[in-house]
């Protein structure tokens, strides 16, 4: 029989601590990885993976198109596999071209016409919402809605067969109020008409969701300030800029950048139009990169085309954030 038997300890002396077994606590391994995992940069390693996910998915297209800029691919290479470098000699073609000079004051033209169309509707749309009540508001946030979801195509057609110069509901309309100038006239008759259809065509498809974002910026507003400027005197128009449109201008801002990126960009409306007609008036860049890439198979110049407009959209989005962060430091 073995008795264990344990050493004694004197009394009022404190046991000496095991000695961890977990060896690189005071590493420098260690201070790493608490460095790391701290509360400060525990946020940024969570968006790590997304920020890499989406600096590939569009890192690299962009990438791709401007390697390609600086290549003759044409069909013949396309096909052969082979690499030709021709360096800035698609710049070189396309800058020199007086048509491409024409297409893109014509697509900016376009897109500011769009921007102002589409940000003044959807304004006026949205404080004509916040003044109805009851049903009417219901029906007009119905008819945004629809709007709103319809297919682009489909409202392309709609568009095409309301502007018919034989059976659209438009010419007919005009002429039973009395003007019969609009008898069987023709609204894609030149490029200034046409681009004038498409803009009403965009415009309505866009005031949906500038109204929606600018009424939620309305119904933001606190009641007291209005209450405020009416004890002071205030007229409407006085109310709207003192209370409504300070308010609403960070969100205005918000959706004109959004307008000018996508209406600058916009390719179906104006191809299902007229295809850039009649007589090429109606061409926008968008277009032009098509025509130069798909139905030519000039891909370098198409891509040369692409890194243009890619350089255009940098500097108005550039633009558009000094602006942005101008308004909110002198507010």
């Amino acid at each position: 029989m073995s008795v264990t038997t344990k050493a004694a300890v004197p009394a009022g002396t404190t046991p000496p601590a095991p000695r961890s077994t977990v060896s690189g606590g005071g590493s420098g391994f260690g201070k790493l990885v608490r460095r790391l995992f701290s509360q400060r940069s525990l946020p940024y390693l969570l968006l790590l993976p997304a920020t890499a996910t989406i600096l590939v998915m569009l890192g690299w297209p962009v990438l791709s198109v401007v390697l390609t800029s600086f290549q003759k691919l044409d069909l013949g290479e396309l096909a052969s596999g082979r690499v030709v470098w021709n360096g800035l000699e698609n710049f070189r073609t396309i800058l020199s071209d007086s048509e491409f000079w024409q297409i893109t004051l014509r697509t900016v033209l376009f897109t500011a016409a769009c921007v102002v169309c589409t940000v003044g509707g959807g304004l006026l749309v949205a404080l004509l919402m916040k003044h109805v009540y009851g049903w009417v508001r219901v029906v007009l946030q119905l008819a945004l809605v629809l709007a709103w979801a319809m297919p682009i195509l489909a409202a392309t057609t709609v568009f095409q067969w309301m502007f018919d110069q034989n059976y659209g509901i438009l010419n007919k309309t005009l002429v039973e109020l009395g003007f019969t100038g609009f008898y069987h006239y023709s609204w894609f008759q030149t490029g200034l008409s046409t681009m004038t259809v498409i803009v009403i065509l965009i415009t309505w498809q866009g005031i949906p969701f500038v109204a929606f974002t600018l009424y939620a910026g309305v119904l933001g507003v606190p009641a007291d300030l209005y209450e405020a400027a009416g004890l002071d005197g205030a007229s409407s128009w006085q109310t709207f800029r003192a209370v409504t449109w300070t308010a609403l201008r960070p969100l205005v801002n918000v959706v004109i950048f959004l307008s000018l990126l996508w209406d600058f960009k916009v390719f179906t409306q104006v191809w299902a139009i007229r295809q850039g007609g009649p007589d090429g008036g109606s061409q926008t860049l968008p277009t032009l990169q098509y025509l130069k890439g798909i139905a030519t198979s000039h891909f370098g110049a198409a891509a040369a085309v692409s890194v243009i407009m890619i350089l255009c959209l940098v500097v108005l989005t550039a633009q558009n954030l000094r602006l942005m962060l101008r308004t909110e430091e002198v507010d």
